[in-house]
């Protein structure tokens, strides 16, 4: 959140997040990193340096080492960016790893193995599906089809169909409350408050969990698209591997209710969803923060040294 009258930061992380819709007009909440790229430079130095600086007190004079995850399939410019942002923010050493690797080492898949492993990391702003093997990215795909987007389609339904005007943090309740990929053995529903378009006054609707399913089917569609279409250019030996093991989910999109069983039915073998899938990419870079070494192969960029 930034004061754009003294151009300082106001808050970072869930501080700013609860101003959203909710900020006088010099104080304006920005998301820095977009689509899980880099969309304002300037903005996301300054938050890396305010969790490199929360993260480091009273550590020794020397800048950290840092691990930062990014989409499969970034191109080499964003690469730099990232880490051109890091070492502004007091980052002594920067190491790049793609998320979905990171999360095959978070949820403890033994990547070095010959055997092919299929996983789907559905963030915030990318949902990115990876075949790996022998602890590399044999094959990825990058889609826009995430929480954010599922935010938005949820926010357009409840417009669409009762007149109501919700902001992002409602949609994004109504997701967390709500959202599955199945009907579920029970309905549920939840009240919500927005703007009536029709009279421009508050007003309150009931939202049920089969409202919500209808708004996110056609990305959840396109997910399952995007994960054939992955596995159609697999090599025949690491699609049986991935047959024998199963296709891992992991990401805040995982913890949508029945999202496995539906992949499973439409792509005709085993689903699992990853343990604590919400944490799975952080645990993956803690491990490599720990031993860099040992995941050398992994990382998009290695560099033994960054000293200042």
């Amino acid at each position: 959140a930034l004061n754009t009258k003294t151009n300082q930061v106001v808050a970072i992380g869930k501080q700013a997040k609860d101003m959203l819709g909710r900020t006088p007009a010099y104080v304006k909440a920005v998301q820095p990193v977009v689509d899980g790229v880099i969309s304002d430079f300037e903005v996301t130095q300054e938050m890396l340096y305010y969790l490199i600086k929360t993260a480091t007190k009273n550590k020794g004079l020397l800048g950290p080492r840092v691990v930062v995850g990014v989409p499969s399939g970034i191109t080499n410019v964003e690469v730099r960016a990232v880490e051109d942002a890091a070492k502004s923010a007091g980052a002594r050493e920067v190491l790049i790893v793609e998320e979905p690797m990171a999360a095959a080492i978070g949820i403890g898949l033994p990547i070095e193995n010959p055997e092919g492993h299929m996983i789907v990391d559905i963030g915030g702003g990318t949902t990115d599906i990876a075949v790996i093997s022998l602890g590399g990215i044999v094959n990825a795909k990058n889609i826009p089809v995430a929480g954010d987007l599922l935010d938005e389609q949820i926010a357009d339904y409840i417009r669409n169909e009762f007149k109501v005007l919700v902001g992002k943090k409602t949609a994004e309740q109504v997701k967390k409350t709500l959202s599955s990929a199945i009907p579920l053995p029970e309905e549920k529903q939840m009240t919500i408050r927005g703007r009536y378009l029709v009279s421009g006054l508050p007003r309150e609707v009931i939202i049920t969990d089969s409202d919500v399913r209808e708004a996110i089917l056609p990305s959840l569609q396109r997910l399952v698209d995007a994960i054939k279409e992955t596995l159609e250019i697999t090599p025949p030996e690491i699609v049986a591997d991935i047959m024998k093991s199963g296709i891992y989910l992991s990401g805040g999109g995982a913890l949508i209710k029945g999202l496995d069983e539906f992949i499973k039915e439409e792509i005709g073998f085993d689903v699992k969803v990853a343990d604590e899938p919400l944490t799975a990419v952080v645990r993956g870079t803690s491990r490599i923060l720990d031993d860099p070494e040992s995941f050398k192969d992994a990382l998009v960029s290695y560099e033994n040294t960054f000293t200042y």
